[in-house]
């Protein structure tokens, strides 16, 4: 172990935590496995140098052992069972796994700086004691060995997936848990999602020559292996080839092989080389390369709409059993229609700036990945398939509305494992994150949005950023306080309605009464058109906000005062006789989630 002067260093130390109010955990993985293809088990040694960023002494770590979620029994096989509906991402019963479908991860021979550590299991995590505490600012070489057997491809992971890949291999390896400021991250894997700390992996895979391995990193010795990495198919004539692997600045390391991939590349934008693993199947096989010219161009978009990809290589490989991604690479299922596998592609090449990049905590804050990344890639699809909806984010905002009004809703800052309904994490996590960004447009401006989306990822890339600092890069975008969104949409359940109570006339003025019926306060964008063809907007803040957004339309824009959300009924008057009016809409974009829109509508008799 690196020792420093503890007391000098703590102290210089926490001066820097408390002024920057920041610091994170770092790893550096040295793996070498060797694959038994027709067994599908594998073994390796593992070198880990941790360094202790926090200002904590650290006694014990934790590593997550994913693969022994996989067996009859386990946390993971309750919790599908018994969940008030029915997980449809499972399509197998794990009770019902024989030995030869399961799967398991095992460790031994812990070491701490070469002594021998002690250990506690507790099905997929791992307690280990450590020989000497860790302080702040030190480094220690944790060294294992490990024994893994693939399961059947239940979810995300395992061997022989239904298009017949392989291996498709993610979270298979001892992964240290992440320690932040608020502990240490070590839930039980139950099928949902994933936390990691950030380090560089430098990883040997020995598999059967005839695989073709796609992979996290860059690979260091193409002429040694071929499989269209080079144009030498290989140099060795051993049985077997040693891929090697590295990864820089990730919080993960997947990888997957198949002898009968197809292994194309394409140039994509600021020099990153894209390629592409897929299953030689002709019905399929021009629906793949027609894919990536669109990859290409989606990355281009991701990079002009949140910020530069910082790596060079990204891989798109078959395998898995839908879509997820991981670090540099996505394993997709490949046999689509080629709408769904742009649209699959650019929600999973999304992940890599919202999730691998940015990396909030998907346990606590899913949301911010998955709901980012929906909205982002909604939008991608839109542009690069030339959709040209209306309104492309349409189908999260009905998805939203449907739970809002079904019971089932649990706030979205709910554990993602503790989700009494599936389908109300699903619709939390994808359409209520997605509609919370552009919900956000219609509050701040869609142009003060789009400038928040990109200074968000530039000051917080490689930060694992919780929601309250993309809330304070909004308010200082757009001059506009904003806990009370973050608060009423994340934290509750409440709902957003609004209604037009009446219209009367008084003096030769129309009087507009509103209501709020709704818990949730919003600012309003109320529409008058008149039966000469004008219109007016009326603006309507709300006094949390302490500032308002600019006019976004092309009429006349007038702002009201502002609308307390103690009062239920809010007026003002229209400079106009209720028979020129012809109808009045609060939110004509749309943009606002109200959970009643029949109410947001008046139309005049003629």
């Amino acid at each position: 172990m690196i020792r420093k002067l503890y007391l000098s260093f703590f102290l210089c130390f926490s001066t820097l935590i408390f002024s920057q109010n920041y610091w994170q955990q770092a790893v550096d993985y040295k793996m070498s496995v060797k694959v038994d293809v027709k067994n599908f088990t594998y073994v390796g040694k593992q070198q880990l140098t941790y360094t202790n960023n926090s200002p904590d002494v650290l006694n014990k770590v934790f590593y997550h052992l994913y693969f022994n979620a996989f067996q009859p029994g386990s946390e993971m096989a309750v919790r599908v069972k018994n969940a008030k509906d029915k997980n449809k991402r499972f399509d197998i019963d794990l009770d019902s796994l024989k030995p030869h479908q399961m799967g398991y991860l095992k460790v031994s021979d812990l070491k701490q700086d070469g002594k021998k550590i002690k250990s506690s299991l507790s099905e997929t995590i791992l307690e280990v004691q450590l020989a000497s505490p860790l302080y702040p600012g030190d480094s220690t070489l944790l060294t294992l060995n490990f024994e893994g057997k693939v399961p059947d491809l239940v979810r995300r992971a395992g061997k022989n997936s239904s298009e017949g890949v392989k291996f498709s291999m993610a979270q298979w390896y001892p992964k240290m848990a992440e320690y932040d400021y608020e502990g240490w991250n070590a839930e039980p894997y139950l099928g949902r999602e994933f936390h990691g700390v950030w380090g560089d992996f430098d990883v040997k895979l020995t598999i059967d020559k005839e695989y073709t391995v796609a992979a996290s990193g860059y690979l260091q010795n193409p002429d040694e292996v071929g499989h269209g990495y080079s144009e030498n198919e290989g140099k060795s004539k051993k049985k077997k080839l040693t891929w090697h692997f590295i990864a820089p600045r990730v919080h993960d390391f997947t990888w997957s092989a198949d002898p009968e991939y197809i292994h194309d590349t394409y140039a994509g934008p600021n020099g990153v080389k894209l390629h592409f693993f897929y299953k030689n199947n002709p019905e399929f096989n021009d629906r793949w390369k027609r894919l990536q010219p669109k990859t290409a161009a989606l990355m281009q978009f991701y990079n002009q709409t949140i910020g530069e990809y910082p790596y060079k290589q990204y891989t798109v490989a078959q395998g898995g059993d839908g879509g997820m991604e991981y670090a540099m690479i996505t394993l997709i299922t490949g046999e689509r229609s080629f709408g769904s596998l742009v649209g699959v592609t650019a929600h999973e090449l999304a992940h890599s700036w919202f999730q691998h990049v940015l990396a909030t905590n998907e346990m606590k804050y899913e949301w911010m990945d998955e709901g980012f990344t929906t909205y982002i890639s909604t939008l991608a699809e839109d542009k690069i398939l030339d959709q040209n909806n209306e309104f492309p984010l349409m189908s999260s905002y009905g998805n939203y509305i449907y739970l809002a009004q079904s019971g089932k809703e649990q706030p979205q800052q709910t554990n993602a494992n503790r989700y009494d309904y599936n389908l109300a994490y699903e619709i939390s996590a994808y359409s209520k994150g997605a509609v919370f960004l552009a919900q956000l447009g219609y509050v701040i401006g869609a142009d003060k949005l789009a400038q928040t989306l990109k200074s968000y990822y530039e000051e917080f890339k490689f930060k694992h950023p919780v929601p309250n600092d993309f809330r304070r890069v909004a308010e200082r975008i757009s001059g506009i306080q904003l806990r009370w969104y973050l608060t009423d949409w994340t934290q509750t359940t409440n709902t957003i309605d609004y209604a037009i109570k009446s219209i009367k006339e008084k003096r030769k003025d129309a009087v507009v009464t509103l209501e709020r019926i709704g818990s949730m306060p919003m600012p309003l964008d109320v529409l008058v058109n008149f039966k000469d063809g004008s219109s007016s907007m009326y603006y309507i803040p709300i006094p949390l906000m302490r500032g308002e957004k600019d006019n976004p339309y092309e009429i006349e824009w007038i702002k009201l005062k502002d609308w307390a959300w103690a009062y239920p009924e809010f007026e003002f008057i229209i400079d106009r006789p209720v028979e020129d009016i012809s109808e009045v809409v609060i939110d004509p974009s749309y943009y606002m989630a109200d959970i009643d829109r029949e109410n947001n509508y008046f139309k005049n008799k003629d």
